[in-house]
């Protein structure tokens, strides 16, 4: 697991106890959807430059059940925790690197504000 400075690879028996603390974006991906293959280098360079995030990946492949019960429809998908609890969502093909970072620098803005 890491936390602030790189990312962690989620599992469907360590994902709770990832995401119960701190500013966590989760990376939704599988290995058949190319728009996820696509996007795993800048989420990686993206986990190495913010140590203020926790980021981490969750295979749907091998965590179904788990993405059931995220609500999970389509791929990629990131989800922002923040302790524990789910507040912003974003998803689908078209997600590209600058739409990501647009979405989590305003949902980090918006939970920062409501947390203080």
């Amino acid at each position: 697991m890491s936390v602030g400075g790189g990312l962690a690879e989620a599992t469907k028996e360590n994902f709770r106890e990832l995401v119960s603390t701190g500013s966590v974006l989760v990376d939704v991906w599988g290995p058949q959807c190319a728009p996820c293959l696509a996007l795993r280098p800048e989420v990686e360079r993206l986990a190495a430059s913010r140590p203020d995030l926790k980021v981490v990946a969750l295979d749907s492949s091998k965590a179904r059940r788990l993405c059931i019960e995220l609500r999970v429809m389509g791929l990629p998908a990131f989800l922002f925790f923040q302790d524990g609890r789910e507040v912003g969502r974003l998803a689908g093909p078209d997600c590209t690197l600058p739409r990501l970072v647009q979405w989590l620098d305003q949902t980090l803005e918006t939970t920062r504000k409501e947390v203080s």
